[in-house]
């Protein structure tokens, strides 16, 4: 597209159309405040352009074709939906989208982050599409609080923050979620796993294994938590609790709850914390819990319902390796405000969980299962961890990294109970004699 003053070539506007495009829009939203929640949104982009139509009609004539469409299109993002950042959430090559302030838009695509054109208009505009996400929510972000976890209508991640905590202006935090939700053969087509590994994972899961996802910040926790709560049975009662509902099951047996802030209005203060949720879910007759991210005190509430008959139960976990997640457990545990000595917590942490799947993004931006690990037991003091199956880096090659998914040669203690879920695994799952180089080819 040829670059005009108005717009660049990529179409991001200039600072004198920006303006342009918020007064109309905001003009349209005020005529069209009654029927913004009732209409389609296919309505509401025929009135938008009929209103667009009308208030441009007297500057049509010494506008080109191109430039004017240019402009239909931006009111329409800016009156329907989230303003400048709305072609960036309809990029389906965009992963993540960094507000970091008024001026500065990063993406993420292909797990590397780039700074894109995008700008919006001032700190007051960023402040609004701010509202207008967590509004249909119920969630409010001022002054007196200035931080807010929401979510977008495809279920997409969304964080806010405003001064006095933002320093240097609002930003916004959006971790999209793909349109299409992503399957284990995906994931195999990713060479984010092996196919013996998702054979392995679905046996743990039907089985009713209990099962931690750890992982870094952006390494695909809630995809892979996604993949295996897939693997449930459709006959089975699912109680999920998250901070911001984000897990997309296909079951029907399934009931979502969701924490709730404190009210600004209420001088209580009083809130609806994951531990809350999971303390209740307890009642609700659940067969299977899942907890989008322990990040507690809920981590004790969790290990004693695992502890006592809700088994195959998930969740996931901020660590870097497995051992790690043993230890933020034990720091997770001590949150809850009780004086628990630490060999109890261990005690309580080795015959909850069974299994530690290690979800890692490399250096190349790819995302992998690192480390399948079975928790087995204490010995003394030390909790005693046995790699199933795990991933080899083996150096880069064209910018990718290069690497097997390699068996450790050790069959789980707990292949009993996958056998009398009847699943009785094949040898070559856990025998190290051949692996396939990812990205590569066969050694």
């Amino acid at each position: 597209m040829a670059e005009s003053p108005l717009f660049s070539a990529s179409g991001v506007p200039s600072t004198e159309m920006q303006q342009h495009i918020i007064n109309i829009a905001e003009k349209l939203r005020q005529s069209l405040e009654s029927k913004l929640e009732s209409e389609s949104r296919e309505k509401l982009t025929t009135y938008v352009e009929q209103g667009f139509n009308a208030l441009t009609a007297r500057m049509a004539a010494g506008i080109p074709e191109s430039v004017r469409q240019q402009m239909l299109q931006a009111v329409i993002d800016e009156t329907l939906g989230f303003g400048p950042i709305e072609p960036l959430l309809n990029d389906d090559s965009v992963t993540e989208v960094m507000v970091n302030n008024s001026q500065q838009v990063y993406v993420e695509r292909g797990g590397k982050i780039f700074l894109s054109e995008v700008r919006f208009l001032d700190d007051e505009h960023v402040v609004r599409v701010i509202e207008r996400i967590i509004r249909p929510l119920g969630r409010t972000i001022d002054r007196r609080w200035p931080l807010v976890d929401a979510r977008l209508p495809d279920g997409s991640r969304v964080n806010a923050v405003i001064p006095p905590c933002a320093v240097d202006g609002p930003n916004i935090t959006i971790r999209k979620f793909s349109k299409k939700k992503l399957s284990v053969e995906d994931l195999i087509r990713f060479n984010s796993l092996s196919p013996a590994m998702a054979e392995f994972l679905k046996a743990c899961v039907v089985s009713r294994l209990n099962i931690v996802v750890s992982g870094g910040t952006g390494s695909g926790k809630t995809t892979l938590l996604n993949v295996l709560s897939g693997y449930i049975p459709n006959d089975e009662r699912i109680v999920t609790i998250e901070d911001a509902a984000e897990l997309q099951l296909h079951q029907e047996h399934v009931v979502r709850l969701e924490t709730k802030p404190p009210e600004p209005t209420d001088p209580q203060g009083r809130s609806v914390a994951i531990r809350d949720l999971v303390i209740n879910s307890l009642r609700m007759r659940p067969e299977r819990i899942i907890v989008g991210e322990c990040r507690g005190g809920e981590a004790l509430d969790m290990l004693q319902a695992m502890n006592t008959g809700h088994d195959g139960s998930l969740t996931t976990i901020h660590a870097n390796t497995p051992r790690d997640t043993i230890s933020r457990l034990e720091t997770l545990v001590l949150m809850a405000g009780l004086d628990l000595p630490i060999n109890v917590v261990r005690k309580q942490i080795v015959s909850a969980i069974n299994l530690i799947v290690q979800q890692a993004r490399l250096r190349d931006g790819s995302r992998k299962v690192t480390n399948i690990t079975e928790v087995q037991g204490l010995e003394g003091e030390t909790v005693i961890l046995q790699d199933i199956l795990s991933f080899e880096d083996q150096g880069e090659q064209d910018g990718k990294v290069m690497g097997r998914f390699r068996p450790s040669g050790v069959r789980p203690s707990f292949m009993p109970q996958l056998k009398q879920h009847g699943f009785d695994l094949p040898a070559y799952i856990f025998m190290d004699k051949e692996s396939s180089i990812i990205g590569g080819h066969r050694r």
